[in-house]
């Protein structure tokens, strides 16, 4: 029996990543019309740090991202959750939870990324308190900022990445 829990919504079961994900999730995010707003998607190194990033989130902090699959099926469709982080992009940013989401570009539209982080919100808050939370879009990703805008984030600043890609960073207070 794992730790860490399982969430199942309508049409999604969520639960922890496992070594097992690495894959499938590089695959994912390697298609162009999924990694265009993620910069380096394609690198496996900086996959596998982002993907430990994310999966360490839990050992430290109880929390992190969970790895998404339809009801009845064993594919991977997307990681989606919260996770703990440090960007180097300022003190109103780093050391926070920060939420993120990414499906396979053959479910995204479907309401599935909502779905699935709107149960996490409910089980974050009822299990580590209401608190802000933050997130980062690259610009000019329309469908995460309306997504982020319906799950009550609001914009904080623009900043720039390492590599130089442009996000805009939001907030979300309880």
């Amino acid at each position: 029996m794992s730790i860490y829990p399982v969430i199942e919504t309508e049409r999604l079961v969520l639960r922890a990543p496992t070594a097992d994900d690495i894959a499938a999730m590089h695959a994912i995010v390697s298609a162009p019309e999924t990694g265009r707003f993620l910069g380096l998607a394609d690198n496996p190194a900086t996959h596998f740090e982002r993907f430990a990033r994310n999966a360490g989130s839990w050992m430290l902090y109880g929390y992190g991202s969970f790895m998404a699959r339809l009801h009845g099926s064993e594919e991977l469709i997307g990681s989606v959750g919260l996770f703990h982080s440090w960007r180097g992009l300022g003190a109103d940013f780093d050391n926070s939870a920060e939420a993120g989401w990414i499906l396979h570009r053959d479910h995204a539209g479907q309401g599935l990324a909502a779905e699935a982080m709107r149960a996490i919100l409910g089980w974050f808050d009822a299990t580590h308190g209401p608190r802000r939370i933050v997130c980062m879009i690259g610009v000019g990703n329309t469908a995460s900022m309306r997504l982020a805008a319906k799950l009550g984030f609001s914009e904080l600043r623009e900043a720039e990445l390492p590599d130089g890609d442009r996000v805009t960073l939001l907030e979300r207070h309880p």
